[in-house]
């Protein structure tokens, strides 16, 4: 019998979604380019301040595969 390939990732609007956090700017003071996910629907940005420092939080669906790459980092 033939194994069956992996489920696909729910990267839908539906799916549940996860965030992390990214520098805003680089060490000379540069900010980051950012563009939207090409691997999930729900994907989007935000900027915050955490104890005083500009942090990007990228929303992801939580089996995407460019937010599970972020999170191993």
């Amino acid at each position: 019998m033939a194994e069956s390939p992996d489920p696909k990732p729910d990267v839908t609007y539906r799916a549940p979604v996860g965030c992390v956090d990214l520098r805003a700017f680089d060490d000379d003071g540069n900010s980051y380019e950012i563009y939207a996910c090409s691997e999930c629907l729900p994907w989007y940005a935000e900027v915050v301040i955490v104890e005083g420092e500009a942090l990007v939080r990228e929303w992801h669906a939580v089996g995407c595969p460019q937010f599970e790459d972020l999170i191993r980092e």
